[in-house]
């Protein structure tokens, strides 16, 4: 949905693919999803924010858990994540991506 809205958009299946596409293409922005199997959106953005050439990408975390442990919404915003809940709608996920990079432009 976010080609058709004129946006250059990578994909990933898996957080470590998805690591592996930002270290190789330095996207101005990262959208995942907090619940991932083995390793999640929070470890994510640990290791992403580890990388001195990410630590400024926006990230936005988006999670249908409306019941998140305090201490992982307050390390989710010191590393620097926008937390977005699901459902996200097309107009939604649009906004969304279109305030992350204004941060970055």
């Amino acid at each position: 949905m976010l080609r058709l809205e004129g946006f250059e958009v990578r994909t990933a299946t898996s957080a470590e693919a998805g690591l592996r596409e930002a270290e190789r293409s330095h996207p101005d922005a990262i959208i995942l999803d907090l619940r991932m199997p083995i390793v999640d959106g929070l470890d994510f953005l640990r290791r992403l924010r580890a990388d001195d050439t990410q630590r400024a990408t926006p990230v936005a975390i988006v999670t249908g858990d409306y019941f998140l442990d305090d201490l992982i919404s307050s390390e989710l915003r010191e590393l620097g994540a926008e937390l977005k809940f699901k459902p996200l709608w097309l107009e939604d996920l649009v906004g969304l991506a279109r305030n992350l990079l204004k941060v970055t432009h």
